[in-house]
């Protein structure tokens, strides 16, 4: 980011300047959410800068600032070659263009139930995270800021699917070990931690990265220690009894999170058997009722308990995929 933001400051604003335009470093790339290592500079990284332009000036202004560049910055080439392709660290795009490119739709006309829902976290994450250096068209702050987190209702609504996804198999790890299939337990408490992890970030207002990064996203919220050292237990566990031991102590630190919240009323933040069988589980359904309870939305109220389309599969091809993700989500919900 420091390395992109000089480019920008030394380099292509100033051979921009008298141009009308948008500049950041946004969009896919570890270096937006500041993840990136030494590792990451072995492909494809180095000055990066997407500039905006009206959309009858992208071939002008892509061609004028591509040959202006000069061939390295700080020591790092400027266009870069990953396995024979070249691409310029300079992309110049229309607002419009790269929105709906990114998400499936232009939130500069107002966000629908379906765009939020059918919008994958990681869409979400590399179009709100990352920097704006110049926004000299004056829309891609607004539209960034349109995205920066769900509407109260929706919010609810991905939260309470998220509950519900711990409900579901939160006595698995306990009946998988007391048969003997420590295997099947371990499979199911790791399922158990992720949907932990994506659930304490939906309640921070962080929207959860893709799998790469999500532990590195969650040991960046503040107060996660204790968290984070349930889940290691858990995920680390030799047997089900300690496993479970780990995810009912996460459980609880995620139960008093979503009561600091107070997006619905304040539930009991406690592990309690699975009805009369020797599994500790916290009840996830307790808190979806409770958060549901709270939408006003007729609308939102009446969808399904299936959640956004990062709840209804975890499938890389849909969640690229544009117009797939949208189509399932409107038919899975029955939005359109």
């Amino acid at each position: 980011m420091q390395l992109s933001r000089a480019f920008y400051a030394e380099v292509v604003g100033p051979l921009a300047a008298r141009l009308p335009h948008s500049a950041a470093l946004i969009g896919p790339g570890s270096e937006v959410l500041e993840f990136d290592t030494e590792r990451s500079a072995d492909h494809d990284w180095g000055p990066r800068v997407l500039v905006f332009v009206e959309p009858h000036r992208v071939a002008e202004v892509s061609e004028r600032l591509t040959a202006a560049l000069p061939e390295r910055f700080c020591g790092y080439p400027t266009v870069f070659d990953q396995h024979g392709s070249v691409r310029p660290g300079v992309a110049v795009t229309d607002t419009g263009s790269w929105l709906r490119q990114r998400l499936g739709f232009d939130p500069r006309g107002g966000v629908s139930t379906l765009d939020w829902l059918s919008a994958s976290w990681q869409s979400l994450v590399e179009v709100t995270g990352g920097e704006v250096f110049h926004d000299g068209l004056g829309e891609l702050e607004a539209a960034r800021a349109a995205l920066r987190w769900y509407p109260g209702d929706v919010w609810r609504y991905v939260l309470a699917c998220q509950w519900r996804r711990i409900a579901e198999e939160e006595h698995f790890p306990g009946r998988c070990g007391e048969v003997g299939d420590e295997l099947g337990s371990a499979v199911v408490g790791a399922r158990l931690a992720r949907e932990v992890m994506r659930l304490a970030l939906l309640l921070r207002r962080r929207y959860p990265p893709y799998a790469k990064w999500l532990g590195s996203a969650l040991a960046r919220l503040p107060g996660s220690l204790e968290l984070v050292q349930g889940l290691q237990e858990a995920t680390s566990a030799h047997g089900w009894r300690e496993r479970e031991q780990g995810l009912c102590a996460a459980y609880e630190r995620l139960a008093a999170l979503h009561n600091r919240m107070a997006l619905s009323a304040a539930q009991d933040e406690h592990v309690r058997p699975f009805y009369d069988r020797p599994f500790q589980v916290i009840g996830g359904d307790r808190f979806a009722d409770a958060l549901m309870a709270e939408v006003s939305d007729p609308a939102i109220a009446a969808l399904p308990p299936l959640g956004c389309v990062d709840q209804l599969s975890d499938s890389v091809p849909l969640l690229v995929r544009l117009a797939a993700r949208r189509a399932v989500t409107a038919a899975a919900l029955g939005l359109s």
